[in-house]
């Protein structure tokens, strides 16, 4: 993902917003275009609210990917996969965040507030710079992903 591909949601509850403010800082540095959804503080908050704002964002196509950070991010990966469209990939490493995007075409990227900025930093390059693989194999198991998301949701964009 470059300047020109398109903007990136974010998104955080009260644990993630520091994170979230320094990754913002970090695409901003980049010139890629976000749009921040939430929280707007480190006061106490939901976080399925922002999880669901980031993940309709990238559903509906407003935004081309999304960053969600919460305690673990173990929470809004999971309300943000409820979303058609939406492949959210919990990461820990950067080599998880590589991954993702060339096996999983991840569009939505959860963390946790606990991983180090650092290292948070490098995980955000490499899944925004990383490409799909596109390869038969990790095509025709997108293909799979996407066929049982439309026999489930029978609305997937």
């Amino acid at each position: 993902m470059t300047a020109a591909t398109g903007t990136l949601a974010i998104g955080s509850d009260h644990r993630g917003f520091l994170l979230k403010s320094l990754l913002k800082t970090t695409l901003a540095e980049q010139g890629i275009a976000v749009e921040d959804l939430g929280a707007y503080s480190a006061e106490s908050s939901d976080y399925p609210l922002f999880a669901k704002a980031v993940a309709r964002s990238v559903s509906e196509k407003r935004c081309e990917r999304g960053i969600l950070i919460c305690g673990s991010g173990i929470g809004m990966a999971m309300v943000a996969n409820k979303f058609p469209g939406v492949r959210a990939a919990l990461c820990r490493s950067v080599e998880d965040a590589r991954r993702s995007r060339q096996h999983n075409d991840a569009n939505v990227l959860a963390l946790g507030e606990d991983v180090d900025p650092a290292t948070a930093r490098q995980m955000l390059a490499v899944w925004c710079e990383t490409a799909f693989d596109g390869g038969e194999r990790h095509q025709r198991r997108l293909d799979q992903i996407m066929e049982i998301e439309r026999e489930n949701f029978k609305s997937s964009p």
